[in-house]
């Protein structure tokens, strides 16, 4: 996992933070063990997807508004991330 990992899964978390303060005030630990995926797909606003879809399941919060879309063409995926300006993109995608 590399620092643009690190930097999607952290801004999602940090989406997160108030919900998550609010129900666990003591606060949270979370630990990532590693991250799996295909190379030739890898995205990583698709794992920011990913850790808020898991937040959502393990603590029981609400749908966040954060999509993506596909919509074809040379950058297929549209991602939406509910108002909130995302951590900036490698060149490499």
């Amino acid at each position: 996992m590399d620092g643009e990992d690190l930097s999607w899964l952290s801004f999602v978390v940090a989406l997160r933070a108030e919900e998550l303060s609010a129900r666990h005030p003591e606060g949270v630990h979370l630990e990532i063990v590693s991250l799996d995926f295909p190379l030739t797909d890898y995205r990583p606003e698709v794992a920011a997807l990913a850790m808020d879809g898991w937040l959502r399941a393990e603590f029981d919060l609400p749908d966040s508004g954060i999509t993506c879309s596909y919509a074809g063409g040379a950058d297929p995926y549209a991602f939406s991330w509910d108002g909130t300006e995302p951590p900036p993109r490698s060149p490499r995608l």
